[in-house]
């Protein structure tokens, strides 16, 4: 959550679905795309300039790193295997400066991966998988397919797509759950239907091929993002989503390996670059970035905004440019701020406003309170969904004359207190906790003769689950044995 704060927009944004293909081809449909493949056009390209800003201020911004050439390499060299004129130049490859494991693309050749999903590759030609998936979805126009269909449906259905109606449900309390959670862009980062998702693939499978990488490598990524989600779930709890459900780009891609390796053995291409590949992410920024705020454990701590909070048990954070979302089995939440002239009550009654747009909340008086020495001030107002009755809450803190941050939470009636352990726990982060604060990144190291996979992971930066994070970050079994002078990814501080 970075210090200028809007409210974030929860997108979800294109998927790595997994299909098997036709005996000795690709699918039928993705032949006809392949013979069909025309250029970008103007207008799609003024779509996606206009919505690019907008994704990139949503995903914490343009990574500008060394690293960053060599993605956009890879990138422009693979959209050239989709046969739409001019690829090369046409294409626009961002490295996002996001803790989430995505990738995306929207209309005009806009092609998005985030530095986390990055150091969860180990090879070239996974990164080129992923790449080839999302120009995959550029070139069967799946973006502009997806606008028509939700512009055609309700605001019910529009809002079930992508998700901000998923906890309130029909169209009033939809348009709630938008103004509380936001949608920004979510006409271009609608996710794929089963379908599209599947073209895709056969698609970035045959681009894979075509340039020479090794087709497996698209099954092999899903295989350590399946583990890494794993990983994810349990170190959040088990009733925690690490993603809201409405926000995961790649679900459930555990069940999708084993097709896209069966995909992959008709196709030809061996080429991996895994030596080339490890080198150059050797010093990528892992996990939360210490300016936009660090999510530990069930702690948000942000050194440079200088306040704290934690989560209840069971609930999962997720970090943003714009906010920190916070989502449960049954209830949702979401850090943020506003514009703030001093009056604590005046603060809450306009985020009401606002979260409300134009269906007016009414919420019960404003209560004032003093929360770890900080001016607090709270209220709820009820909502009707589906036949159920829901509770809006705002909390709000004042940290100085012209500076306050709130909680907007959506739980069942009666059950706000869910959130009541974390309002209370807000407070101003001492300046030896904003000292210590230090961001992880991922280090490239040569396995020495000694080393086991139980001592590399013991050198790995997290208080649980080291083992496994060390695995899923290599794409390793359980069982796997070293190699000395083989070089695996480690994440240290």
């Amino acid at each position: 959550m970075a210090q200028r704060i809007r409210v974030m927009a929860i997108t979800a944004a294109a998927g790595l679905g997994i299909t098997a293909l036709a005996t000795g081809t690709i699918a039928p449909r993705a032949e006809a795309l392949v013979a069909q493949a025309q250029s970008i056009t103007a207008s799609e390209k003024r779509q996606g300039a206009e919505v690019h800003p907008k994704l990139l201020e949503e995903f914490g911004g343009a990574y500008q790193v060394p690293q960053t050439s060599y993605v956009v390499q890879v990138g422009k060299g693979i959209a050239v295997q989709s046969g739409l004129g001019n690829a090369r130049d046409d294409f626009t490859v961002t490295l996002l400066n996001s803790p989430v494991n995505n990738a995306f693309a929207i209309p005009g050749g806009y092609v998005y991966v985030t530095r986390q999903l990055l150091a969860l590759m180990n090879d070239e030609a996974e990164l080129a998988g992923v790449l080839g998936h999302e120009v995959g979805h550029v070139a069967a126009r799946h973006s502009e397919k997806r606008q028509q269909a939700a512009q055609r449906n309700s605001i019910i259905g529009l809002l079930g797509q992508i998700g901000a109606a998923v906890l309130l449900g029909d169209g009033a309390a939809g348009q709630l759950g938008q103004q509380v959670f936001g949608t920004g862009t979510q006409l271009l980062t609608l996710k794929y239907s089963r379908k599209q998702e599947e073209e895709a693939d056969d698609l970035g499978i045959r681009y894979l091929s075509g340039a020479g990488y090794d087709p497996k490598a698209l099954s092999s990524m899903l295989a350590s993002l399946a583990a890494q989600q794993a990983i994810d779930s349990r170190a959040q709890g088990s009733d925690a989503r690490s993603v809201p459900a409405w926000a995961s780009t790649h679900p459930d891609p555990a069940r999708r390996v084993s097709r896209a390796a069966n995909a992959a053995a008709r196709f030809s291409g061996t080429q991996r670059n895994r030596d080339a590949f490890l080198s150059r992410i050797d010093g990528l920024l892992y996990g939360d970035d210490p300016k936009q705020g660090m999510v530990q454990g069930r702690e948000f701590l942000h050194p440079d905004l200088g306040l704290k909070f934690s989560v209840p048990q069971g609930f999962a954070m997720q970090n943003g440019t714009s906010a920190v979302a916070i989502s449960g089995q049954s209830a949702q939440a979401q850090f943020s701020t506003a514009a703030y002239s001093g009056d604590l009550s005046r603060y809450v009654g306009e985020v009401f406003r606002k979260v409300g747009g134009t269906q007016q909340l009414n919420p019960g008086a404003i209560q004032r309170t003093t929360i770890n020495g900080l001016p607090a001030a709270y209220a709820t107002a009820q909502v009707v969904a589906n036949r159920q009755t829901m509770e809006v809450t705002v909390f709000a803190y004042s940290f100085s004359n012209d500076r306050a941050y709130h909680f907007a939470a959506i739980t069942p009636a009666g059950r706000s207190s869910l959130f009541t352990p974390m309002y209370q726990s807000v407070r101003r982060l001492a300046g030896n906790e904003a000292a210590a604060i230090r961001p992880r990144r991922v280090r490239v190291v040569t396995i020495g003769a000694a080393d086991t996979v139980q001592t590399l992971a013991g050198r790995m930066a997290f208080d649980n689950l080291q083992v496994e994070r060390f695995l899923a970050l290599n794409g390793l079994a359980s069982n796997a044995r070293l190699t000395p002078g083989q070089r695996v990814k480690i994440v240290t501080y």
